[in-house]
């Protein structure tokens, strides 16, 4: 059976605290908050998760979502837990300011990114776009449909969706044939069908506020004839009360490998009322406001279902007694084999990466307007979503061979973990969406100035390894610096190569490596903060072993993916 969900906070107190050499949380937020505030949060949220959301995630796997009369009902206690969350105040404390919300820090959204889908990543859907919506329309949107709808969306009374993907277009949203047509009175009949919506339909909130990307009449062709509607599942009255049904029936649920609890819907819109957000054509422009949100908020998805599979792992481990163990007393548990080993050490030291880089984006993006971070913000985003989301299906893919035999076994639920996972690095954008972005929009474009920053950046940490009288340290300073001076040279070939099949044959190895590069730059950086300490406690021993873990396991994965960005395209 699967393992309670322990919420990581002494990493997080240690990422908030020390890892970046400083209070991470006053910087960006200019003293309005600390490291202190952001663990206790993390904590309360961790309580909250475990004791509410994780009982929920084996119930939503075997129950599933159910599509009845036209209504999709979730399983038994989904419900209560989504008013439980609503009322504790964690949609509010999410949104930002401008938007009414509380204005919570992206170093700590990160956090709780990461709990509400370690703890069920099912229910944590329904958040990430409601999250992702209020974003898009406090960006965008009117006074009438911030007041109408923006003020709900942020106190959890209703949930948001992003409607986007047609039959006939996926990731080619220039495709997309849903009509709006303006009516005398200023709203618009919607028309059309969308596929693959998350939360399209459910029974846990009074209404639902579909975020539409429609075509409107005489419009241009492809991508730049899109504008953006909201069109509510109720018609809410002149005081914000959900009444008359709206024309949007849900027409099937998905059949899906995972995230059983949560619905995937197939929407028919058929005239059905909604109200114009932006201008007319603009609809791309706020969408993406939404979909970077979405994201990001995929890094934080994949870090926290693999640190669900890597605790039922290790708990597993700790327990079973399978062979002698060389050199260990009989009787050992598994764990102690070399192999279970070294499995739940590449775990953890992947999943502390992947942590501690969501932390350092949250920030970046808090530090954006202060300190002209925005640049690299955006630059790491198709980063964390795409490395991150591959790595996951790794992770959960080496929890079930941690169990052996068991691990195929549904009744033990760690393949729950890994079916879950699989869809990670195809929704949001695939990875290579993810890494065509990068290489066009964020390395050609600048001529790969912001990626020499970032390396520069890693190089002022290999300088304070140096300094530092430790084996560790002097291992990790001499393993980056190798690894940094192969993504310059990989960083080149794509320059070289330029706007080409080439470089787009082999932008997802670029972004792995990137990746997989910034996940060894959080590890020198932990092993800094540790060899700061007067004595190291074990807890410090443990991020220095996982540091030199991942140092030698996995940053070498670095020189591999350069020699494929320099091969090009093979033809």
């Amino acid at each position: 059976m699967a393992s309670d969900y322990i919420p990581p906070v002494a990493d997080y107190a240690f990422l908030y605290g020390e890892a970046f050499g400083l209070d991470l949380v006053a910087r960006g937020t200019a003293g309005a908050l600390s490291a202190d505030d952001a663990t206790e949060i993390i904590a309360g949220a961790g309580e909250f998760a475990a004791s509410v959301l994780a009982p929920l995630e084996g119930v939503g796997d075997r129950t599933g979502a159910r599509l009845e009369d036209g209504q999709v009902r979730l399983p038994e206690g989904f419900a209560e837990a989504y008013r439980a969350f609503t009322e504790a105040g964690w949609v509010s404390a999410e949104a930002p300011e401008s938007a009414g919300g509380d204005g919570l820090p992206g170093s700590i959204r990160a956090g709780l990114g990461e709990i509400w889908n370690g703890s069920n990543a099912a229910f944590a859907l329904c958040w990430l776009l409601t999250a992702g919506q209020i974003h898009a329309l406090d960006a965008v949107a009117s006074d009438e449909i911030r007041e109408t709808y923006l003020t709900r969306l942020v106190s959890g009374e209703w949930t948001g969706t992003m409607n986007l993907t047609e039959p006939d277009a996926g990731t080619d949203l220039g495709a997309i044939r849903t009509m709006a047509t303006p009516r005398a009175d200023g709203s618009w009949g919607v028309s059309g069908q969308k596929i693959f919506i998350t939360w399209g339909d459910h029974d846990v909130a009074e209404n639902i506020v579909h975020l539409v990307l429609a075509r409107t009449p005489d419009a241009p062709a492809g991508a730049r004839g899109l504008s953006l509607f909201v069109v509510p599942k109720f018609l809410p009255d002149a005081s914000g009360v959900p009444g008359e049904r709206n024309a949007v029936t849900t027409v099937a649920l998905e059949h899906k490998l995972g995230i059983h609890g949560s619905p995937t819907c197939v929407l028919a819109y058929e005239d059905a009322t909604g109200y114009l957000v932006g201008e007319v054509g603009g609809g791309l422009a706020g969408m993406f406001v939404m979909m970077n949100s979405a994201r990001a908020g995929m890094g934080f998805q994949a870090t926290g279902i693999s640190d669900r599979a890597y605790q039922q792992a290790r708990a597993y481990a700790s327990d079973r007694r399978q062979g002698a163990v060389l050199d260990r007393p009989a009787g050992a548990p598994i764990a102690e084999h070399p192999d279970v080993r070294r499995m739940l050490l590449s775990m953890q030291s992947r999943i502390f990466a992947m942590r501690a880089l969501g932390v350092y984006l949250g920030d970046l993006f808090d530090r954006a307007e202060s300190d002209g971070t925005g640049a690299l913000a955006e630059f790491f985003v198709p980063v964390l979503k795409g490395w991150a989301t591959e790595d996951a299906v790794a992770l959960t893919s080496d929890a079930i061979q941690v169990h052996g035999g068991m691990g195929f076994i549904e009744e033990t639920g760690v393949a729950q973990h890994y079916r879950d996972a699989r869809i990670m690095p195809i929704y949001e954008g695939t990875t290579a969406i993810q890494s065509n972005d990068l290489i066009g929009r964020k390395v050609l474009r600048d001529g790969g100035a912001t990626a020499e920053a970032l390396f520069s950046s890693i190089g002022e940490t290999v300088a304070a390894l140096r300094g530092l009288d430790h084996a560790v340290a002097a291992r990790t300073a001499e393993r980056l610096e190798r690894a940094i001076a192969a993504a310059r040279a990989a960083t080149a070939s794509v320059l070289g190569f330029g706007p080409s099949r080439d470089v787009y044959g082999v932008s997802v190895p670029y972004l792995m490596l990137l990746g997989t590069l910034a996940g060894g730059w959080m590890h020198a950086l932990a092993v800094v903060a540790v060899l700061a300490h007067e004595t190291q406690d074990e807890t410090d021993a443990a991020r220095l072993v996982s540091a030199d873990f991942y140092g030698a396991h996995h940053l070498p994965r670095v020189h591999m993916l350069a020699e494929t960005v320099a091969a090009g395209e093979i033809a």
